[in-house]
């Protein structure tokens, strides 16, 4: 019979520990010293708790840990003394029937990770959705890994560690995460639509009105309609509504959702979370036959990301009433404006205006999304709420020297526009360090016609600067500013700098920051408060009604807009499970 956690609670130290043996790979310590913070409130906070006390035990004693497991397809299989927790997962993952070929190929490779690192090569090879990764994309996370830098690599064998523990731990304790196991298919088959050019290499890309992003909006459709959503349209700009009637007429909404299109070459849940999440919660509203004080409006938005035309937050915008005419003649790559990649996706320009949203008729907006960063990651907590959406401004700019000969102007006689920037680059990496939360990119660096026997005369670079609030970014932009002013001075170099953008922060709105605090720790996972440095559509909902965002944990150190972006279907469970309770705290609200 399954474990409960009333038994884990209740039961005396010595039946506690018996009850936990098994998890972590003969090291019964880790469990034994998580039972000190007995009653676990849930799963979660146990999971947690052993967390901790493996990151308090120092880096000995989890090296210990890591060399205490088994190759994967190593000589432990063969000799047939893996622990029966190992097998199980081994065999899931078909690694107990590999070919000559793929079993050479593992072999070597576990040789090259001991070699480089000193321990074992460590994945959780039931993965994120629990059934199994396969072969191949075993040996493409052992090739990518084994060029890690150790210390990093270390606390990557740690974390997937602790997501073997996470699935030893369900099966003890009889828990399948089955609606996060929907969520994940759900993405999984939305993933299927990509571009010409991106899908004949299995890359995801969904840009604005192609095929597939039609192809997607369709699928989201069918799908609202499945769950139970009352009302399903395509509005004027693409976006897909569906609407979940409250129990009473003329009660307001509360708006929720995400957008569907992806960067070229992303990942499958960067904003697509935010749809599923929620229609997950309107499905088990509709299995239940139950009606809230309150309707829930889920927008999948058209567009966000700007990657066809010039127009980021696109299907947000509209929505808030600030589509911009003029974006309908703007042209793609291939020359098409955006009316006629309207036109030609039957959707009508006349209605646009119509999509604006009355404010007063919505209770506020939430959007759930993944991290698309590694601080979840790295603390070993799945859930996080985001306290504001960063500020940001972002500058093409220009350092003009003189161009010389490389062999004969000394150096006390250049005037090298590219040392110039070097030195504002190395500036701006200290100057945003110092904030804590704020952050500088120059993504962008060139010397255009640069020769490499030529003092650079002109380089040319971008400047990215963000910061959770107005005042922090303000006072980074101008301290930036001025050091490119004093450079530029005492090396005798002019410079220049055009505004590109400048976006205010989206402070989440305290009540509703509050309402996901109290969710995630009804779970009994621990509260994680932070800033989100990624621009959502819920920066365009905070224009015009309160807004607050529920991150969650990214894997593979919380890569996002590139296809390793994932996360498990626990942490989608939790997910869904928090919004859920912040409904019933709605509804409890109520009049």
């Amino acid at each position: 019979m399954p474990l409960t956690l009333e038994q884990l609670n209740s039961a005396n130290r010595a039946q506690a520990q018996q009850m936990l043996d098994g998890l972590y790979e003969h090291s019964p310590w880790i469990a034994e010293q998580a039972l000190n913070e007995r009653p676990f409130r849930s799963l979660a906070h146990l999971k947690h708790a052993m967390c901790v006390v493996l990151e308090q035990a120092g880096r000995d004693a989890q090296l210990g840990l890591i060399r205490a497991h088994p190759e994967l397809a190593g000589k432990a299989m063969v000799s047939q003394t893996l622990t029966a927790e190992s097998t199980n997962e081994q065999t899931k993952a078909g690694l107990t029937d590999c070919t000559p070929d793929e079993f050479a190929k593992i072999q070597q490779l576990n040789a090259d990770y001991n070699t480089k690192f000193g321990w074992p090569f460590i994945l959780a090879v039931r993965g994120p959705r629990g059934v199994g990764l396969s072969k191949h994309q075993i040996i493409d996370a052992f090739e990518r890994r084994l060029h890690g830098h150790p210390d990093v690599e270390l606390q990557e064998c740690l974390r997937n560690i602790h997501r073997i523990v996470e699935i030893r731990l369900n099966d003890k304790f009889g828990l399948e995460p089955l609606v996060g196991q929907r969520v994940w298919d759900w993405q999984e088959r939305l993933a299927q639509h990509s571009d010409p050019g991106f899908a004949e290499h299995g890359q995801l890309t969904v840009t604005y009105l192609t095929e597939a992003h039609r192809a997607c909006a369709r699928d989201i459709a069918q799908g609202m309609r499945e769950v139970g959503f009352d009302e399903v349209n395509i509005d004027a700009v693409g976006n897909v509504v569906g609407r979940y009637h409250a129990a009473a007429a003329n009660a307001r909404y509360l708006l929720t959702g995400s957008h569907y299109d992806t960067v070229r070459n992303g990942g499958k849940y960067d904003g697509r979370l935010g749809i599923f999440v929620p229609m997950a919660c309107v499905q088990h509203l509709h299995q239940q036959a139950k009606r809230l004080p309150f309707g829930i409006e889920v927008v999948a938005f058209a567009e966000e990301e700007g990657q066809r035309y010039k127009a980021t937050f696109l299907g947000s915008g509209a929505v808030i009433g600030d589509f911009k005419p003029e974006w309908l003649d703007q042209q793609d790559a291939d020359g098409i404006t955006m009316r006629q990649a309207m036109q030609q996706a039957g959707l009508n320009t006349d209605d646009i205006a119509a999509i604006a949203r009355q404010p007063t008729n919505y209770l506020g907006f939430v959007e759930v999304h993944i991290e698309q960063g590694p601080v979840l990651n790295e603390a070993n907590i799945p859930l996080g709420v985001v306290t504001s959406i960063n500020g940001s401004v972002r500058y093409q700019c220009e350092v003009i020297g003189t161009a010389s000969h490389a062999g004969t102007t000394p150096m006390n006689r250049r005037r090298d526009a590219a040392c110039a920037v070097a030195e504002l680059a190395l500036y701006l990496e200290q100057r945003a360090a110092n904030d804590g939360d704020s952050v500088a990119t120059m993504g962008q660096w060139q010397v255009p016609g640069g020769s490499i026997n030529v003092v650079p005369g002109r380089c040319t670079f971008s400047l990215d600067l963000r910061a959770p609030t107005n005042a922090q970014r303000d006072a980074l932009e101008a301290d930036v500013l001025g050091q490119l002013q004093a450079i530029a001075e005492r090396r005798g170099v002019r410079w220049r700098a055009d505004l590109a953008m400048r976006a205010s922060a989206a402070p989440s709105a305290p009540e509703w920051q509050a309402r996901w605090e109290r969710a995630v720790e009804a779970l009994g996972v621990p509260l994680l408060k932070l800033p989100s440095g990624a621009g959502h559509d819920a920066m365009k909902l905070h224009e015009v009604m309160p807004q607050a965002m529920l991150f969650v944990r990214g894997e593979n150190a919380g890569i996002s807009h590139n296809p390793l972006e994932s996360t498990t279907c626990d942490d989608m469970q939790l997910a869904v499970e928090a919004f859920a309770h912040l409904l019933n705290q709605l509804a409890t609200e109520s009049p």
